[in-house]
């Protein structure tokens, strides 16, 4: 699959066929400030110039991933999804606590505002093994085990929401009990990161296990302890290709800018096999998010 001379040629992708980009951060702090517990502040990333770039791009539909620094303020997602061109063009997900009790509610009415956009609840267990969990502040860091939790993953499958986990590999059985207890889809944001922890590409394989994960094809930078196009991961990203399927993964990180399009491409055919390329890049994200 990949091979030197693979990755010596993929500098020279050519421009992909049709996109879909399943993990997007819109900012524009100017107009909708962030949240006073923001965990980063980071640069504007407006909707219009993302607009005209995808339609230069062929990306034709994208996943918001509503970011940290608007914690639980969705009036920025809202907005995209008002303003978008084409119709139709976003979904997205969307941030809660999930061990809030009121947090279920506020899912019904969030989708009740906009029903069939938002596709997922998102979940950040970036905690180390040995640092507590968060209580309270900002929306990270919660106990998977907390009772409450699970009750949020039954609201989400109620609501035919997916749960997306932003994780460390440590969290992988946490996140697999919750799997098999509640009938969810359960999308795995950057490989997992797996390449952070000791033993990290066991946990995240292990995931694939559960027939309703789906893994996302994005962030190889965290995993990776050499420069794009990370050579380095080529064995353990075959092996995540063989657990999961080329069914159940879907491309992140397709832009917004034409550095990281064309990082993006290089990653693909770097290290997807050409038979199921146009399935990570477009047809997987249709079917799993809705799209039309």
């Amino acid at each position: 699959m990949v091979t030197r001379r693979s990755l010596l040629f993929a500098p020279f992708a050519q421009t992909l066929p049709d996109s879909v980009e399943a993990h997007l951060h819109l900012f524009e702090p100017a107009r909708f400030p962030y949240h006073p517990a923001a965990t980063y502040k980071p640069p504007a990333e407006p909707l219009g110039p993302y607009l005209s770039f995808a339609a230069a791009h062929r990306v034709r539909h994208a996943v918001i991933v509503h970011p940290e620094p608007y914690q639980d303020d969705h009036r920025y997602l809202e907005y995209c999804f008002a303003n978008e061109k084409p119709a139709g063009f976003f979904k997205g997900t969307c941030l809660f606590d999930p061990i809030d009790p009121a947090t279920p509610g506020k899912l019904r009415e969030l989708t009740r505002r906009w029903p069939k956009r938002i596709v997922a609840l998102r979940v950040h267990a970036m905690n180390g093994p040995k640092e507590p969990f968060l209580k309270s502040g900002p929306l990270k860091n919660r106990n998977l085990a907390d009772p409450a939790m699970k009750r949020t993953w039954a609201a989400c499958a109620d609501l035919g929401l997916a749960v997306q986990m932003h994780f460390v590999p440590h969290h992988a059985p946490a996140i697999a009990a919750l799997a098999k207890a509640v009938p969810v889809t359960v999308i795995l944001d950057h490989l997992g990161r797996a390449g952070v922890e000791d033993g990290g590409w066991d946990q995240v394989v292990r995931l694939a296990e559960l027939p309703r994960t789906v893994l996302k094809f994005s962030g190889l930078g965290y995993s990776s302890k050499q420069k794009h196009p990370y050579p380095d991961l080529a064995p353990h990203i075959e092996r995540l290709v063989k657990a999961f399927g080329a069914e159940r993964m879907v491309q992140g990180g397709v832009g917004p800018s034409d550095k990281l399009y064309r990082e993006a491409a290089e990653q693909l055919n770097a290290f997807i096999p050409a038979k199921n390329r146009p399935a990570v890049r477009y047809g997987n994200a249709v079917r799993i998010y809705g799209f039309s």
